[in-house]
């Protein structure tokens, strides 16, 4: 299968070295907005074309699907872009910024027929998928989810310390994750929604930082809190309070509530979420089927995140 990736940042190169050990799957061309450093990391990554365009890639001889890794604002466009020329496409989280192109997006999807999977990698992450196993056995049930999102973000660079051409977002990049994940999780949708943010910040002109609180029509909880502030260990940290024990994940690790280690290295074939999302991609779309965190399985993520933004607004 030949691919094409757009958007050859810190999130782009993950994708790419998760590619490296998936058998029969060739990426064709890379498209990047600086030519020098496209064509740098093809040469790395053994790529043999490198764009600016990304309808010249598309227009590759062969290829099949598409990876997008381009900035949050390109998402929803790029996306009906690959599916109108006729390719597959898996977009990085968030797949929009606004719920009404989130909702264009998969009205597109209907209309192809073709695969548009959105990057929820906590679906994927072994942690989590520990996690699901055990709601889907019946053996515990989440009543709470106490997550904690973490960055030190006061200039526009990201993960690699380099200058963003664009700006991230508290709400509609990292609080997806968490969003979808407790869905995914519970099972349900969220009935009801909380959120505040505080102030924004003078250059960037978003909010630093951010509560939002989440229920299920069961009455599960969420409570989130999210900042670009925070000067001290960095990433996400995911407390699950079940009926029957309580489990804290951050990335690939997982611990009881007490501390104690949880082997999750048998969970799936590899310990690299990334990894194991593209292998989602390229088997649902072998085996002609929707994939997990496909564009109908996250629509509603989408949903949740713009009741909050409204409560914001007002």
């Amino acid at each position: 299968m030949k691919v094409v990736l757009a958007g050859v940042g810190a999130f782009g190169i993950k994708h790419l070295n998760g590619i490296k050990n998936i058998d029969g799957v060739e990426v064709a061309g890379l498209v990047g907005r600086r030519p020098e450093h496209t064509q740098k990391k093809a040469q790395e990554f053994g790529v043999e074309h490198a764009f600016t365009d990304l309808a010249d890639a598309l227009a590759l001889p062969g290829v099949e699907a598409a990876i997008l890794c381009t900035p949050t604002q390109m998402h929803a466009k790029q996306a009906i872009q690959c599916m109108q020329a006729g390719k597959h496409v898996q977009v990085e989280i968030p797949l929009a910024d606004s719920y009404a192109e989130a909702q264009e997006v998969e009205r597109v999807q209907k209309e192809t027929g073709l695969t548009c999977m959105v990057g929820h990698t906590r679906r994927f992450n072994p942690s989590h998928q520990w996690v699901h196993k055990k709601i889907m056995d019946g053996e515990i049930r989440i009543q709470q989810m106490d997550v904690q999102t973490y960055f030190f973000r006061r200039k526009n660079i990201n993960a690699e310390g380099d200058a963003r051409s664009w700006t991230d977002h508290l709400l509609w990049h990292h609080a997806a994750h968490t969003v979808d994940l407790f869905q995914y999780q519970t099972g349900e949708k969220v009935v009801k929604v909380n959120g505040v943010e505080g102030p924004h910040h003078p250059d960037l002109g978003i909010a630093m930082d951010m509560s939002i609180q989440l229920k299920t029509e069961s009455g599960a909880i969420c409570t989130l809190s999210l900042s670009f502030n925070n000067d001290g260990p960095l990433g996400t940290y995911f407390r699950y309070i079940c009926d029957n024990g309580t489990y804290m994940a951050r990335y690939d690790d997982l611990v009881n509530g007490n501390e104690k280690p949880i082997d999750v290295s048998n969970v799936d074939v590899s310990m690299n979420g990334i990894e194991l999302q593209d292998r989602e991609f390229f088997k649902a779309i072998a085996e002609g089927r929707a994939p997990n965190s496909s564009v109908r399985d996250v629509l509603d993520c989408y949903r949740v995140l713009n009741d909050v933004e409204q409560q914001f607004e007002n």
